[in-house]
């Protein structure tokens, strides 16, 4: 909760409370800090595997995916956290039809990276805000990466330095590390391609009145 004045000509924030991310997503928290939100964060367990199943058997795109698992963790969210604005994100991976997930070690990293290598793939960010169990605000956003041809010795080299974190991120890589050596080529939003449309999300809460 803030303790200040939230009608402070001085701040950018007009806002009653802080934002909830329903996310441990230390790129999307850095982004909404950065930006001078003030946020705090839960942890919230949906059936993200569940979920995409469903869909997939529906026929949604990877974007309609990563939307609709941002819609599950804002609800979530909201659920525990009534009159306050729940931020849920998610995003996916696809290389044409073939979808990704974190890779679990080293060596789904390094499958994932070479599937990858000298290919254009796409990374759709969705992300959704609930109030009070309702979907207030969606946006879903599309990055393109054309990642370099890797040899077996670039590959692993770079494993070897960016260790276990490679893990923590969809494609086995973070572009805002050492994952941006891996590229030749990258169109779109930079804050989309860490997982947050935030310009739209800025965009949404002036409108609300919660910003200037």
């Amino acid at each position: 909760m803030l303790e200040r004045d939230p009608r402070d000509a001085n701040s950018l924030w007009q806002g009653k409370d802080a934002l909830v991310l329903a996310s441990k997503s230390i790129a999307r928290l850095s982004l909404l800090a950065a930006a001078g939100l003030p946020v705090e964060t839960v942890s919230i367990e949906v059936d993200e595997r569940g979920i995409e199943a469903r869909l997939l058997q529906e026929g949604a795109s990877p974007a309609k995916i990563a939307l609709e698992l941002s819609i599950a963790k804002a609800l979530a969210g909201s659920a525990r956290h009534p009159g306050r604005l729940v931020i849920g994100a998610d995003q996916t991976l696809a290389l044409g039809d073939e979808r990704f997930h974190k890779p679990a070690n080293l060596e789904a990293a390094a499958q994932q990276l070479r599937r990858l290598a000298g290919h254009t793939h796409a990374l759709h960010s969705g992300i959704a805000v609930a109030l009070d169990g309702e979907i207030v605000f969606r946006a879903v956003e599309s990055a393109l990466l054309s990642m370099r041809e890797l040899s077996e010795r670039s590959l692993a080299a770079y494993l070897a330095e960016a260790g276990p974190t490679v893990s923590s991120s969809v494609g086995g890589y973070q572009l805002e590390g050492l994952g941006i050596h891996l590229f030749e080529k990258v169109v779109g939003n930079h804050m989309v391609i860490l997982g947050l449309p935030l310009i739209q999300l800025l965009a949404f809460l002036r409108e609300r009145g919660d910003l200037l």
